[in-house]
């Protein structure tokens, strides 16, 4: 007896390797939101005078909301089955995701700033 060949993969299936993508995005956006409120923490913890400190630390409290979401839609991405369902949950983790890297870069550059 032959064995037949697995189905072909069509353009429009999505293949292991970007379904992985979620599982990615959501464990690092899990890693991150953990990230932000030790940072929020620490500026509790020493509390330095000025306003900058005040902006920054709600700046980054609101950036771990924005992890949270992309860790949350990333898991919802990982769950479903609908394939329509989940290219549109991943892409709104995946851009949650970016934006909220980005966000760090420039709280972090306005934490150093001001601590300099």
């Amino acid at each position: 007896m032959v064995a037949t060949p697995p189905p072909a993969h069509t353009p429009s299936e999505p293949s292991t390797r970007e379904r992985d993508l979620s599982g990615h995005i959501f464990a690092v956006s899990a890693g991150l939101v953990g990230v932000c409120l030790t940072v929020v923490g620490l500026f509790r913890l020493f509390r330095k005078t000025g306003e900058v400190a005040s902006v920054a630390d709600n700046l980054i409290a609101m950036d771990a909301i924005v992890f949270l979401f992309a860790c949350l839609f990333a898991y919802l991405a990982l769950r479903t089955m609908e394939e329509a369902r989940w290219r549109r949950l991943e892409r709104l983790a995946d851009g949650l995701f970016l934006f909220g890297l980005a966000a760090m870069v420039l709280i972090s550059g306005l934490i150093a700033y001001e601590l300099i």
